[in-house]
């Protein structure tokens, strides 16, 4: 007879397995602190930082208090407030019900409390340790409640070794004080950071909160949504088109005041703006949802992020009416030049380039034709002698179709092999020059570049009578004497600059290009903390730059590398870039780097002339690493004559 195997949990051991589903990192923390704050009535809530959160987490709030019973309860595994029967579940409008937060804080963590209810004289001070209570006393302090955590998951090592660094977990601690923040506007919030005040939020009106976090330029970029029916009320802000981003900050969606991620309601969203919205761009928004209990379930995970809807469809359509409406009032249209000269600009890519029949089965473009951008009485001919409805001038014999195909042919790969930029009007791109072992061409490749099969060889020496061309000023055309590399000009430029910018981080300081006159940078207050974080490399690139007090930065000058951008959309994009990394990438330097590379490269669509792409090329094989750019993209592919013959064989 063997002995029982099944036996219960001590309740130390229970209480750190739901920490671990409930407390996940320093922000976990925050969000089941200032929520229950939120619960407490407050008006006023403060939260002190140390140490991204890991040597202590503060929140203070004028609320309700607790009495001494009240506040040794709290500490009990599902010991709330907030239910009584089953039924309050489906009538829920508090931000905790299920009464973990604090037991499982307290399993992984020391913690102070002082709280006091205002009719009483004196208040309540808990001191606990790993869900032990080592001190309980009467204590003077003000009405509402105190409380603080310290050395988060000092009893559970390998859960704070898990812990990302200092600034990815004070992000994490920003966005959610940032979310409860904008739920509540009419809540003073304040955070300090390590002794300093990082972010006052005074209590005010909704939009009053949305500029006070996202910055003042916002406050022109809002659009106002309402709208009330039988089932839900829609209220909050959209951002105009211009307002979008390239990742996913400024989205937020609050189910009676709760902060809630969907993105089956995401997409209704997107889908309101329908074409306004520039490619792989999200639109800024701040939406309230005011709905029956009843109608929703949020008792599904313990963050009580996700809810489920009794008719997601039914709420699907109101927000994206409601959104167009809003859209609507404020005239934000999209518009179609029907102006412009020439139906297949890529201006006009998003417009169905329609195809008229004829003859010959398909007639081309209209810019195929000699009389092209001509008007009628110009090329001699009426609107009774043969020209169709797309403008081609249509031969009346057999010699006269034969020559109108052979101009058309002659014009459709004009320029193609010519030396000069596809247009005269465009801009120089400084390269630099680039060590290579043939200095006058920079034309013969690296012999590290033989041993892989995917790339160019040692004998692939490009031609000395041709010169290298663009092909739909996306990519490359250099010969060479076993065929031709096609080359991304992007992906190139990325992985030139990538290597370049590891160096100048790793060495001195890069040579800056002072700007005419200073540029301002306005930034969201959620960018200020990692903007400055970063400050110092960005000035060892070579940027000028200057923390001017609150959202505000001055650029004075950028990398010389770099001369002639945008120095605001530069480093607006270089902050959405440096974000999207700072999750998968450790190195602050590599991430650092990836992320301003794909700034600052060159993009997509951009003319080159010969010494520019020759110049490229060269700095691309003097790379360490050139056949791939930093996100893994090739930059160049290899095509072998031997090879494109036998496609002809078939």
């Amino acid at each position: 007879m063997t002995d029982n195997l099944v036996h219960l949990l001590p309740d130390a051991i229970a209480n750190q397995i739901a920490a671990g589903e409930v407390i996940q990192r320093p922000a976990s923390v925050v969000k089941e602190l200032v929520e229950n704050a939120i619960d407490s009535g407050a008006s006023e809530i403060e939260l002190l930082v140390k140490d991204s959160g890991k040597a202590l987490i503060q929140v203070r709030d004028n609320g309700c208090g607790m009495s001494e019973t009240d506040a040794r309860m709290s500490l009990e595994r599902h010991a709330t407030s907030k239910l009584r029967s089953a039924d309050d579940l489906f009538a829920l409008r508090t931000m905790g019900f299920r009464g973990e937060a604090l037991a499982s804080i307290v399993a992984v963590a020391q913690m102070e409390m002082k709280t006091r209810r205002a009719p009483d004289e004196l208040g309540t001070r808990l001191v606990v340790e790993a869900s032990e209570v080592k001190i309980q006393e009467p204590v003077a302090s003000a009405p509402g409640t105190t409380i603080a955590v310290r050395n988060l998951f000092f009893n559970v090592p390998a859960r704070r070794n898990f812990l990302k660094s200092d600034t990815v977990e004070l992000r994490h601690i920003r966005d959610e004080y940032i979310r409860i923040a904008l739920a509540h506007p009419e809540v003073r919030f304040d955070l300090h950071v390590n002794d300093r005040l990082d972010l006052a939020l005074p209590a005010g009106k909704l939009r009053q909160r949305v500029v006070q976090v996202f910055g003042r330029k916002y406050d022109k970029l809002l659009v106002p949504i309402q709208e009330d029916t039988d089932v839900l009320s829609i209220s909050g802000f959209v951002g105009k088109p211009e307002a979008a981003r390239k990742s996913r900050v400024g989205q937020f969606f609050f189910i009676n005041n709760r902060f809630i991620k969907s993105s089956y309601l995401h997409h209704a969203v997107t889908s309101a703006y329908d074409d306004l919205l520039p490619k792989e761009s999200y639109p800024f928004y701040v939406i309230y949802l005011e709905i029956d209990p009843a109608r929703i379930d949020v008792n599904v995970h313990p963050t009580k992020q996700e809810i489920k809807f009794e008719d997601e469809r039914l709420i699907y359509n109101y927000l994206k009416a409601t959104i167009r409406h809003g859209l609507g009032r404020a005239s934000i249209m999209p518009s179609i030049d029907f102006e412009t000269d020439n139906p297949f600009s890529p201006s006009r890519t998003n417009i169905t380039n329609k195809r008229l029949p004829d003859d010959e089965g398909e007639a081309l473009p209209s810019r195929m034709n000699d009389d092209y951008r001509k008007p009628a009485a110009a090329s001699g001919q009426s609107g009774s002698t043969g020209r169709s409805s797309s403008g081609a001038s249509m031969p009346r014999s057999e010699a006269e179709r034969h020559a109108s195909n052979l101009r058309n042919w002659s014009q459709l790969y004009e320029g193609l092999g010519n030396d000069a930029p596809a247009t005269p009007e465009a801009a120089f791109i400084d390269f630099g020059e680039a060590e290579t072992s043939n200095p006058e061409m920079g034309e013969l490749l690296p012999s590290r570049m033989s041993n892989d099969e995917d790339d160019a060889t040692g004998s692939a020496i490009p031609t000395q009578d041709r010169a290298p061309y663009q092909l739909h000023q996306r990519y490359i055309v250099s010969p060479i004497k076993s065929g031709w590399l096609l080359i991304d000009q992007r992906a190139a430029h990325q992985r030139i600059l990538y290597e370049q910018f590891l160096r100048t981080l790793q060495d001195a300081p890069a040579a800056s290009q002072q700007s005419l006159f200073p540029q301002t940078l306005e930034l969201p207050h959620v960018d200020v903390g990692l903007m400055n974080s970063i400050l110092p490399d960005l000035r060892q690139l070579g940027f000028d730059l200057e923390h001017f007090g609150g959202e505000s930065f001055i650029i004075r000058g950028i990398p010389a590398e770099l001369a002639g951008q945008n120095e605001i959309l530069l480093l607006e994009q270089l902050l959405e870039q440096y974000r999207k990394d700072i999750e998968v990438e450790s190195n602050g330097h590599t991430r650092l780097a990836r992320a301003l590379v794909r700034s600052a490269a060159i993009k997509a669509g951009q003319s080159l002339d010969v010494a520019e792409m020759r110049s490229l090329i060269n700095r691309l094989f003097a790379c360490e690493q050139p056949r791939r750019a930093p996100s893994g993209r090739r930059c160049f592919v290899k095509y072998e004559l031997n090879e494109i013959d036998k496609q002809f064989e078939g």
